[in-house]
């Protein structure tokens, strides 16, 4: 069997990690020079998306009530305190102490003469009672049998992770952010599922037939239960993550296509012609009734006779004054770009005709 040990992850990672972290260096360089070509502003995560981050929230806050001991299978060589050396006669009678009126359960009697040999409970510890108690074709002396059998209840808790990655991701809810997900979130579940039928697979059931003291036993059942909720949490968290950081253009932001410019563009335009067109409704109104055509000329003969006053005063004739004779006033360039301006206005578009008056 393959063991993987913390001495081997150390070499890995010295022996890896500096040819990895310049290329991540380089890519993160890369990205950030990517992104500030095309600025797109950061705005508030889409109503759709909230949604999708609800949906892994729930998925991870039930992976984490699943790593509970409350919702763990029974081991009775904790719960008795007992060595894996142990007689059966002996274990299954501190076992019959702690059930109501002393008697054994229908799963102990059926559990009971199948961990008689060190074999046996080594593959319980390993397994779960559930898959040594019922497992019709299973033998201790074929242990890969155990594997195969306990194969379908591995994956189940994958397949519901799996179902809430891909209604987080869909298009129907989480809708293009969180479709641009979707294939990360397979390869994620999926991974997970795989990396834990590989750690049961490659494991040695055997370590604990060396193991003397009860408080030194391997329960691997139980810990890769609680492993397994961690994971699944900690990925739902990494995909929330990156479904927020990308949703609100924060990061990962892919800019938008030629043709998405031009309808926004279009859509821009579009507006600023309404009420372009409102404005000049309003004014035909205004210009058409007396009443309010009266009060506009009276605003602006009022807006003359005010501004002619304020030109007469002398700290504004001063201050003309010394910005003419400083130079820090250009009257010629003033008139250009005057000249420019209206020269814009009144231009016609090249490719229009100009319509005869």
């Amino acid at each position: 069997m393959v063991q993987i040990t913390l001495a081997t992850l150390k070499t890995l990672l010295f022996t890896i990690g500096p040819l990895l972290l310049p290329k991540l260096i380089g890519y993160y360089r890369a990205y950030r020079a990517k992104a500030s070509l095309t600025p797109v502003p950061v705005r508030p995560p889409p109503t759709y998306v909230f949604t999708a981050l609800n949906i892994l929230f729930v998925s991870c806050v039930f992976a984490l009530i699943s790593t509970l001991p409350t919702f763990a299978p029974e081991n009775i060589f904790q719960i008795t305190s007992s060595r894996l050396q142990t007689p059966n006669d002996v274990l299954f009678k501190r076992l019959s102490s702690l059930r109501p009126d002393g008697k054994l359960t229908q799963a102990d009697e059926l559990l009971k003469p199948r961990i008689a040999s060190i074999d046996a409970r080594c593959l319980y510890l390993y397994y779960g009672p559930s898959i040594v108690a019922y497992c019709p074709f299973c033998l201790s002396d074929e242990p890969m049998s155990y594997f195969w059998y306990a194969v379908p209840m591995i994956l189940f808790p994958h397949m519901l992770h799996l179902f809430a990655l891909g209604a987080a991701t869909s298009s129907a809810i989480g809708g293009k952010e969180g479709n641009r997900w979707r294939t990360s979130a397979v390869i994620l579940g999926v991974g997970l599922a795989v990396a834990e039928c590989y750690l049961t697979g490659a494991g040695d059931f055997k370590a604990n037939a060396r193991v003397f003291k009860p408080e030194d036993l391997n329960h691997f059942h139980w810990n890769m239960r609680i492993w397994r909720g961690i994971g699944i949490a900690v990925a739902d968290v990494a995909l929330a993550g990156f479904l927020w950081a990308s949703s609100t253009n924060r990061l990962f932001v892919v800019p938008p296509t030629a043709a998405e410019r031009v309808e926004t563009a279009t859509r821009i335009l579009e507006s600023a012609r309404g009420r372009i067109a409102a404005l000049s409704i309003m004014r035909n109104v205004v210009l058409r009734d007396e009443r309010l055509r009266s009060k506009a000329e009276g605003y602006w003969r009022k807006e003359g006779q005010i501004m002619s006053e304020v030109m007469v005063e002398r700290e504004v004739v001063e201050g003309m004054r010394s910005a003419l004779g400083s130079g820090r006033v250009n009257i010629a360039q003033v008139e250009e770009e005057a000249r420019r301006f209206a020269d814009g206005i009144v231009k016609t578009p090249s490719g229009v005709q100009q319509q005869p008056l």
